[in-house]
């Protein structure tokens, strides 16, 4: 009889484990395209969100990757996307690394230069081109994308990063650190 329990017990304990090993999304990457099963926003590719538990264009950016559209860059809506505009130093030896991704050079600090957050530096898609900055007070500067700030280094994914010139143009003390901002493309 305890031979036969223990055989029991046994063969319980290996089918537990088998089930959860047919559970195991093993065969997957992990990382869901559009319409894909997801739980968490690190589960969808790209710049798609978990919605619903599915992997679908985020509304708040304006991407079409899942709905079709004429563009598969993300265009923020034309309102302005909410970010936190941080203080960077675009120059040789400054708090920014090394040179932007964009181009593989330095920049005058004082020129009206950003890097933005991974997802909307979209691959480099942005990279020259112009976005308008508004602050609160409804004071607003155009400035050139240069550079990207890297998510995988730790940069949050709603960073404009921009220069002293960015700053200053926008009047405020760069020694806040951080404002929260509206951004749009130009």
């Amino acid at each position: 009889m305890a031979n036969s329990l223990l055989l029991l017990v046994c063969l319980a304990s290996v089918w537990i484990v088998f089930m959860n090993i047919l559970s195991l999304p093993f065969m997957a990457s992990g990382i869901s395209s559009c319409g894909g099963s997801c739980q968490t926003l690190d589960d969808c590719a790209g710049q798609l969100i978990c919605i619903d538990g599915k992997c679908d264009d985020d509304p708040d950016v304006g991407t079409h990757t899942c709905g079709g559209g004429s563009s598969p860059t993300p265009d923020p809506p034309s309102s302005g996307t909410p970010a936190i505009l941080t203080n960077n130093n675009f120059e040789e030896g400054g708090d920014g690394g090394g040179p932007s991704e964009c181009d593989g050079k330095y920049h005058d600090n004082s020129q009206n230069i950003v890097a933005l957050s991974t997802r909307w530096y979209d691959h480099g898609s942005r990279c020259g081109k112009m976005i308008k900055i508004t602050v609160p007070n409804g004071r607003s500067v155009l400035a050139k994308v240069v550079d990207e700030c890297d998510e995988s280094d730790g940069c949050p994914n709603d960073i404009v990063d921009g220069s002293d010139g960015v700053w200053n143009a926008l009047g405020l003390d760069i020694d806040i650190g951080e404002v929260h901002v509206t951004w749009s493309t130009a």
